[in-house]
């Protein structure tokens, strides 16, 4: 079998080329430490980087930065993606990994408003806006890579380490937050304690890089590359040629980003702000409920190669649809009804998740495969990931009717893919 697992022997058993699957799914995983700590720390460097005297204005203008970056998602998907589609995927994603840890470190060695005035914020919006790029072109590229060196009955069993990786930050950033704060005082956290993270997320960046130097560039992208050159206007050939393809990303993706910031983000401060939930009650619900979504991706992967990706689709998306607004009445003081929402909605969750890359990289044709992926996913997620902190407080509990609304529209898109477990990439 090759490197890339695109050759195997017949008659002798398949081998998972672990480490190139892990270098692949890194650079996420650092991305998704790397946000999950800015939204962690903001309050405590806040007013280390914005002007000191008005803290809640200092905060609304942190959170602001961040939710800022994530409207250059498109931007980078767009060209990362097509940076990946002309230049290969491996190249693109050392790149997107750099810019990923350049902007940790920078955050880390931030001078403060006290030390350099307006260019402290300015910095720092810098960074984020690196770092949102980043994210817009490591999704499209990773997805692109995994689904590429797949051998096509294992594309969902490869396309699962994607999650894994992401589901293990998120818990890791979590975990370090508590560590921090149980270690030291409010003080030390906003003095100094707040870079610690980003030192950290800068240099697993470092580590990520060098074990992306030697993985292997895919057969697929050196076989259409040429082709990939010669394209003109390449985003709107997705649209002219690809339109169903553009419009079902749209359509899943769409309930995607609502179940990721759903319970990932959303509903840690809705249920300790709107219904009184004890924060730590919360805090070991979802930790939990994570560990169980990073356990399940391989085998929910495993079981799209053996019976299909649409079926799988469709249980994800029905079963949300009609479950998400009952599941938000258990969301009160108490651990058990926590465990029930976080366990069954991320549990459900990971029937997408886990063949994700899967997914988008059957939809385009290697060509158009980075750009098609990285612009219209990542504006989808801008439109619904980057307002649901803002949705969630408008309508409080109505939230979770948007987000069923959300699921119908998915399953109703997921009805129009055509099985393609098994097929070949065009």
């Amino acid at each position: 079998m090759t490197e890339t697992g695109q050759q195997t022997t017949t008659g002798t058993r398949h081998r998972l080329p672990v480490r190139t699957l892990v270098a692949a799914s890194i650079g996420n995983a650092i991305e998704w430490y790397d946000w999950t700590i800015y939204a962690t720390f903001s309050i405590y460097f806040a007013t280390q980087i914005f002007p000191p005297g008005n803290a809640a204005l200092a905060l609304i203008s942190t959170l602001a930065t961040y939710a800022l970056a994530f409207f250059f998602r498109p931007l980078g998907g767009f060209l990362l993606g097509r940076f990946a589609d002309v230049r290969g995927r491996r190249t693109a994603m050392m790149l997107t990994i750099l810019l990923m840890a350049g902007g940790s470190l920078v955050i880390a060695i931030l001078p403060t408003f006290s030390m350099v005035g307006w260019l402290a914020p300015v910095l720092l919006l810098l960074a984020r806006i690196a770092q949102g790029m980043s994210l817009g072109g490591e999704v499209s590229n990773a997805s692109a890579y995994l689904g590429e060196i797949a051998p096509p009955p294992r594309r969902g069993r490869y396309s699962s380490f994607f999650y894994i990786s992401t589901g293990a930050a998120v818990l890791i950033a979590s975990l370090l937050g508590v560590i921090l704060a149980g270690t030291l005082s409010d003080d030390q956290i906003s003095a100094w304690g707040w870079r610690v993270p980003f030192l950290i997320g800068g240099v697993l960046g470092v580590l990520g890089l060098w074990m992306r130097r030697t993985i292997p560039e895919t057969d697929q992208f050196e076989t259409n590359k040429s082709k990939a050159q010669t394209l003109r206007n390449p985003l709107l050939t997705t649209l002219r040629e690809h339109p169903k393809a553009v419009g079902q990303l749209v359509g899943f993706t769409l309930l995607s980003t609502l179940c990721y910031y759903t319970f990932f983000s959303a509903l840690t401060p809705y249920a300790t702000k709107s219904r009184g939930a004890d924060p730590f009650d919360v805090f070991l619900a979802l930790s939990i409920a994570t560990l169980l979504f990073c356990l399940l991706q391989y085998p929910m992967g495993a079981l799209s190669d053996r019976f299909g990706r649409k079926p799988q689709l469709l249980v994800w998306s029905g079963a949300t649809a009609l479950l998400i607004v009952p599941l938000s009445a258990l969301v009160r003081p108490g651990v058990t009804g926590l465990l029930v929402v976080f366990c069954v909605g991320l549990g459900l969750y990971t029937m997408m998740t886990s063949i994700a890359p899967a997914i988008m990289s059957e939809l385009f044709p290697t060509e158009l495969r980075g750009l098609g992926i990285g612009a219209w996913y990542n504006l989808t997620v801008a439109l619904f990931g980057g307002t649901a902190p803002l949705m969630i407080q408008w309508l409080g509990g109505a939230f979770f009717w948007y987000v069923a609304v959300g699921a119908a529209i998915a399953f109703l898109t997921v009805l129009t893919l055509p099985e393609t477990k098994g097929t070949v990439l065009r």
